[in-house]
């Protein structure tokens, strides 16, 4: 049988070849030589794990993580890099917020991915611009080893890569408990700036479960009815808070502000 195709009719035509995709960048040495520095495992960061421990230099001096949290809670927050505009205006509202903070028993320091003489030139920029007074620690962390360790890098970290080839940072938040567990996370990519009244929020609402042996429902805010758990009885929820509000079974409202 005669083949109906010719070799001239299979070979494409150099005007439908597929264009070459450009390379991605190469990783610099710096940054392979970086992360082949850093354990190859990193540690599993579940909920109620204990939050790594480590030593570093920040802008008020090296601290060693876990004694420098004591019998407090703490809040770990890291950002990309100096002098990015999101970060500025997030450090700036942190600052503000401290004195909240610090009437609930817990300790800020922030995160990021430079120097402690770039630190400190930043510090400057974001007091003047938000008008307040930044006294809390920021890690420098330019090696990310930090960052590694809480697994705050970018999944995009061999191509989304600084000047100098080293794998940007996310928005990462831990809250950590005196007992240095792992209580909350959260995780936003470097363009959405955090809300930080939320992450009051939610402090809140760890620290009245531990008080009171609650659950607080969606939107909750301090002063709002509360979730008796499952575990427990509704009668044994009356003999604890008083009145109890049955909407379901297994959906009761109570309040803890007496």
């Amino acid at each position: 049988m005669v083949s109906l195709f010719t070799r001239s009719t299979l070979r494409p035509s150099s005007s439908v070849l597929p264009r070459a995709l450009p390379r991605p960048p190469k990783p610099s040495s710096l940054f392979l030589r970086t992360f082949a520095s850093l354990p190859k495992e990193q540690p599993r960061l579940r909920l109620s794990s204990t939050a790594p421990n480590f030593t570093a230099q920040t802008t008020q001096g090296e601290l060693d993580f876990h004694q420098w949290i004591g019998d407090k809670w703490a809040i770990l927050f890291s950002h990309p890099a100096d002098f990015t505009p999101v970060c500025t205006t997030e450090l700036g509202a942190f600052a503000k917020l401290k004195p909240e903070f610090e009437k609930r028993n817990v300790k800020l320091i922030g995160l990021s991915a430079n120097n402690l003489s770039s630190h400190g030139r930043w510090i400057k920029d974001i007091n003047e611009i938000s008008s307040t007074d930044l006294s809390f620690p920021i890690i420098a962390d330019a090696d990310r080893k930090v960052a590694w360790l809480y697994d705050m890098v970018d999944s995009q970290d061999l191509t989304n890569i600084n000047e100098k080839g080293i794998a940007f940072t996310i928005r990462s938040v831990f809250v950590i408990d005196p007992a240095k567990k792992i209580r909350l996370t959260m995780m936003y990519p470097a363009s959405t700036g955090r809300n930080t009244s939320e992450v009051l929020r939610v402090v809140d609402s760890l620290q009245t479960g531990d008080k009171k042996g609650v659950t607080t429902p969606i939107d909750w805010i301090p002063g709002d009815d509360v979730i008796v758990p499952p575990s427990v009885s509704t009668a044994d929820a009356k003999k604890k808070f008083g009145e109890v509000r049955e909407v379901k079974p297994y959906l009761r409202y109570t309040s803890v502000n007496k």
